[in-house]
């Protein structure tokens, strides 16, 4: 039987969320351009398809400036460039991802670019804006970003921007919109998703939780006359046996206080969103070990706003694990570990080779 394929992507840690301790700051694994650099470059070494570049205000690197800096330095690998809705005005943002996407140059194909855009839409530093407005305006960038880079005339008369141009000049390589990833749990985000982004994230959860995720979506999206791709954000540990794997997870947290936790958490500009409590539930729901349900440790959470689990074992183990998501419906991956050069190595050595994966496709 072939092997279904999937987009597997690594983490720069461009937002100072490098440690070997968790809680624990260490200089060397600072954000910086070389650091996080290197963890791309070697990323790419690797062989992985896709790195996310995220973007936080108070901590770490601005995300677009690295990502162009970047892009001259990746020969093959795709840029996931996360982008906070709000921080552009959208005619501006078509330019600045059709400015990327050339940038970075054509994929191994030479069908298109190798940008995609993680789409963001929590609070701007210094405001806070309610849920349904900040998903609502989410809804109206995409649509018009997706109008103006599939070369099409604008007539926009929204709620948020009232705009009527023409595209910009500069096109992507495809002369197409790049595939949007975005995440989000509230009904506000979930309908913002079904409605204008391609590739749904998920932060990790329960099986049981997963299946239902992507049933709802489906069924939110159809109603938009629309499909959607899947993809699952988690931490991964993996050890040649399962024991070291648990071991290195205890580790992690064996420098970790309960008020450095809290208050790494309570840094985020999502710090309050259904997904950060959904994150909160399942260490709630844990054992004593951390352990949710099979290989899914959720102690990240501890010192982490956001994606707060990894799959932890051996490698068979965690093939394992990835497998049976993707018989559930994810087709790409975004994975980190700390620290995040030497867990990228592990993970390319130990599993990468026994998964078929590829960067995801889009009609």
């Amino acid at each position: 039987m072939t092997q279904q394929q999937c987009e597997i992507a690594w983490f720069s840690a461009l937002c100072d969320d490098d440690y070997e301790f968790l809680g624990v700051s260490d200089p060397y694994l600072r954000s910086s351009w070389e650091h996080c650099r290197n963890i791309v470059l070697r990323a790419e070494e690797g062989g992985f398809d896709n790195i996310l570049l995220p973007s936080g205000y108070q901590l770490g690197l601005d995300t677009t400036v690295f990502a162009a800096a970047v892009a001259t330095q990746v020969q093959r690998m795709k840029l996931l460039w996360a982008t906070r809705i709000g921080e552009d005005w959208p005619p501006q943002l078509a330019r600045r991802i059709a400015t990327l996407d050339r940038i970075l140059g054509p994929n191994a194909a030479g069908t298109g670019g190798r940008l995609n855009v993680n789409i963001i839409s929590s609070d701007m530093p210094g405001q806070q804006l309610a849920g349904g407005p900040r998903y609502a305006r989410a809804t109206e960038v995409m649509k018009i970003v997706r109008t103006l880079l599939n070369g099409e005339a604008l007539d926009h008369d929204g709620e948020f921007y009232q705009l009527k141009l023409e595209p910009p000049r500069i096109t992507t390589l495809s002369g197409k919109c790049p595939p949007f990833y975005f995440g989000g749990l509230s009904h506000e985000a979930r309908e913002c998703a079904a409605e204008g982004c391609d590739v749904y994230l998920m932060w990790p959860d329960t099986m049981d939780k997963v299946r239902e995720t992507i049933a709802d979506m489906r069924e939110r999206a159809a109603r938009f006359g629309r499909t959607l791709k899947f993809g699952y954000r988690v931490h991964v540990i993996v050890r040649e046996t399962e024991d070291e794997a648990r071991h290195y997870a205890d580790r992690l947290l064996s420098k970790l206080d309960e008020a450095t936790g809290a208050a790494i958490r309570e840094k985020s500009l999502d710090a309050k969103n259904y997904g950060v409590q959904r994150q909160a539930e399942l260490r709630s729901a844990a054992g004593g070990d951390g352990f949710v349900e099979e290989n899914l440790w959720t102690g990240i959470g501890r010192a982490r706003s956001g994606c707060g689990a990894a799959i932890v074992g051996t490698p068979d183990q965690v093939l394992a694990k990835l497998r049976a998501y993707q018989a559930e419906g994810i087709e790409a991956f975004i994975l980190s570990g700390y620290p995040h050069a030497q867990e990228a190595d592990l993970f390319a050595r130990h599993v990468l080779p026994h998964i078929a994966h590829a960067p995801l496709e889009f009609r």
